[in-house]
């Protein structure tokens, strides 16, 4: 059950995603099954590898790609989740970071595991949408999203408003499950039915939205392997420790879970999705 209620605000597709965050038993398993850290697709050196290090090691790949961050850098995360990014720019590079999340139940957890780490300082976590973001025009130096985007149903609005707050010179570097550009009609609806959307974005997609607003891109990624391999350990482990996932999460939700996972390996394998690490700078 969601603990927060519905803001009219927000579009239809984000009060989804704000609810499903919020509810207990979608808390629970990303905590569980992730660490408690991160909610994101990882990069894996082996087809066995924990989720936790290769969430984590996403997260050094996309500092690698940012190539500029240092103690003078006020970073944007949007799409923030429990924290894992933010409290990594700032152990290793002394970023300050603003995290924007619409879950107020991962955001609680994000500041208490700041507060833990002594990190409260420079991290500010905000319970907010980015479809509107809150902060002025040319407010950062840097944005980051890892896997946040596909949840608006305005994400040519998501581009626009990080253009409007990035700085001359400022780099968008973001992560999201896409469809492919060759991506058949019709194909992707298990996905989109279990996630309650209409659409995924495409990197022809985001290339054009990101052009309309005068980003330059300057490189992607593809690591749509890396897609496959995640949502399949996923799924290994949840199986796997499904008896005691089950003393704290509904089996309807580790159900639904597991048949949802399925689709997205079986759409990956297909040749129907796509994902990597893209990277977008705003002329100076």
């Amino acid at each position: 059950m969601s603990t927060a209620t519905p803001n009219p605000a927000l579009s239809e597709v984000v009060q989804v995603a704000q609810s499903y965050y919020d509810s207990h038993d979608a808390d629970t398993f990303y905590a569980e099954v992730w660490g408690g850290e991160d909610i994101h697709i990882g990069l894996y050196e082996s087809e066995t590898e924990p989720i936790a290090p290769a969430s984590q090691r996403t997260i050094a790949r996309l500092a690698e790609t940012f190539g500029t961050l240092n103690a003078s850098t006020h970073l944007l995360d949007l799409g923030s989740g429990y924290g894992g990014t933010a409290r990594y720019l700032v152990k290793n590079f002394g970023c300050t970071v603003t995290a924007l999340n619409l879950s107020s139940v991962e955001n609680h957890r994000h500041r208490e595991l700041n507060e833990k780490a002594g990190l409260s300082d420079r991290i500010t976590v905000i319970d907010g949408n980015f479809e509107s973001i809150p902060a002025a025009d040319s407010s950062f130096d840097a944005v980051c999203s890892q896997d946040a985007i596909l949840h608006s149903g305005q994400r040519a609005q998501v581009i626009a408003e990080v253009a409007r707050v990035l700085k001359p010179g400022g780099r968008f570097v973001f992560t999201d499950p896409m469809q492919a550009d060759t991506c058949p009609e019709n194909v992707l609806e298990p996905i989109l039915n279990r996630i309650h959307l209409d659409t995924l974005g495409s990197p022809q997609f985001y290339r054009q939205e990101a052009q309309k607003q005068g980003l330059v891109e300057v490189g992607f990624e593809n690591l749509t392997h890396q897609l496959i391999r995640h949502y399949s350990r996923v799924l290994e482990e949840t199986e796997a420790r499904q008896a005691q996932l089950q003393e704290k999460i509904s089996e309807t939700y580790l159900e639904n879970m597991k048949k949802g996972l399925r689709y997205w390996v079986e759409g990956g394998n297909n040749g129907y999705l796509a994902w990597g690490i893209f990277h977008f700078q705003k002329p100076a």
